[in-house]
């Protein structure tokens, strides 16, 4: 592989960096939502049962699905930023390879 190939390939690598990075933010971002979510369809439903709220099935139902939804928001998220930050690590350390491959020489 020529020098300049070597440099395309960093620069691909980069930029695969950064959208991986971005990515695994935003799915950290919507893990956190979903936490929230879950506990406050939790929070809902508790007070509707302790009748710190007026019962209704309605609001019941409410609770539940903003609660389950949360859950299933979390636990999807988390598998997708998990798999994001594995690819991730990957690029990075193939990045590290193709730099460590370059006859670098040190300018003073």
């Amino acid at each position: 592989m020529s020098e300049r190939d070597a440099r395309d390939e960093i620069e691909r690598l980069e930029a695969r960096i950064e959208s991986l990075a971005e990515k695994a933010a935003a799915c950290a971002k919507l893990v956190a939502l979903g936490r929230v979510a879950s506990l406050l369809g939790a929070g809902w439903t508790i007070a509707l049962f302790a009748g710190l709220l007026r019962f209704d099935p309605v609001q019941m139902i409410a609770a539940f699905a903003l609660a389950i939804g949360g859950l299933v928001a979390m636990g999807s998220n988390a598998s997708t930023r998990d798999e994001t930050r594995r690819a991730l690590a990957e690029a990075e350390a193939q990045r590290a390879e193709r730099i460590g491959a370059l006859d670098l020489h040190l300018v003073d």
